[in-house]
């Protein structure tokens, strides 16, 4: 009996022109390819074309009610997908590119695939900052919907590697631009009601949306998925995670913090900047440690603390 061929794994190309222009081949094509952001890395595919989208959604192994991000190369594309206010142009202005995602009323005639928003009237949308990423969107002319590149609920990727890992097979084309600066998935703000509704917190914190806006910031949920990063398990790795653990419990692979070692700190300073930057990687290491859990030191949760945090308990809750 032939034993069956094993998966293809893609082709990962560093980042340059030659491989821009594949990436952008591959995505007038119809396929989604794996390229860095400043947050983590994404699979990106022609928000346009329905049988587009539906290829990210079958290589990640995607539920289609959680709805995805579309990335565009500036405010004045954006306007023509979804509906602006005021208050949805100041947080533009002071925050695009970077990591800021803002769901917003989308245009009938933006032209956005209905598998995008997962049937909601509204739209996720982030101008990004990364240069690999804002090349591709120059390149190919599209929107590009751009979920993390890893099989739905698993830990997101800041590495080429992470990506070719966890969707070796499903995908033929990675842009390797090196490690990711952030390390945590964009902010998501909806608004309504003169309230900012946090509905993933991350790089872009909610004091520095007060103080962009003068408005109060709410995470009070719906109770419904209106954006990605809202399923209650979601970074998981493998192996169990306990948090807030100050000392490692038998064969626990231990994350560190500030005065914490653990087997791999994510800031021996107490950086949240810098730990946020680490978190992603430092899980997929624990994951590979051959021991049998992981332990995590506890992280204050003010500031970016919070998006770290999130992480770590949707990470560690109940699949």
């Amino acid at each position: 009996m032939t034993a069956p061929n094993p998966p293809k794994r893609p082709i990962v190309r560093p980042y340059g022109t030659a491989a821009i222009d594949a990436a952008a081949a591959h995505i007038r094509a119809g396929d989604p390819v794996a390229i860095p952001t400043e947050t983590v890395y994404g699979l990106a595919a022609d928000a346009t074309r329905g049988e587009s989208v539906a290829a990210i959604y079958a290589a990640k192994g995607r539920p289609a009610f959680n709805p995805l991000i579309v990335h565009v190369l500036d405010l004045a594309t954006a306007e023509r997908i979804a509906v602006f206010d005021p208050v949805a142009r100041l947080l533009a202005t002071t925050f695009w590119p970077g990591p800021l995602t803002l769901v917003l009323p989308t245009r009938g005639d933006g032209g956005i695939a209905a598998l995008v928003t997962a049937g909601l009237p509204t739209i996720a949308l982030r101008v990004p900052a990364h240069r690999a990423m804002r090349a591709l969107l120059a390149a190919t002319g599209l929107p590009l919907a751009a979920p993390s590149a890893n099989a739905s609920g698993g830990i997101s990727p800041t590495r080429a590697a992470h990506v070719a890992r966890s969707l070796g097979g499903r995908i033929p084309f990675v842009v390797d631009d090196g490690p990711t600066a952030l390390g945590l998935e964009s902010t998501i703000v909806a608004f309504g009601n003169g309230v900012l509704r946090l509905l993933r917190p991350g790089p872009i914190t909610a004091a520095m949306l007060r103080d962009a806006t003068g408005l109060a910031v709410t995470d009070t949920a719906t109770g419904t998925i209106e954006a990605p990063g809202q399923l209650a398990s979601h970074y998981a790795p493998r192996l169990p995670i306990r948090l807030n653990a100050t000392t490692a419990g038998p064969d626990e692979w231990h994350i560190g913090f500030g005065v914490v070692a653990g087997d791999r700190s994510l800031s021996l300073r107490g950086d949240p900047i810098e730990a946020a930057a680490a978190l992603f990687d430092a899980l997929h290491v624990a994951d590979a440690s051959g021991r049998t859990a992981i332990a995590v030191a506890p992280i204050p949760a003010d500031g970016l603390g919070a998006a770290i945090n999130d992480r770590l308990a949707r990470a560690a809750a109940p699949r």
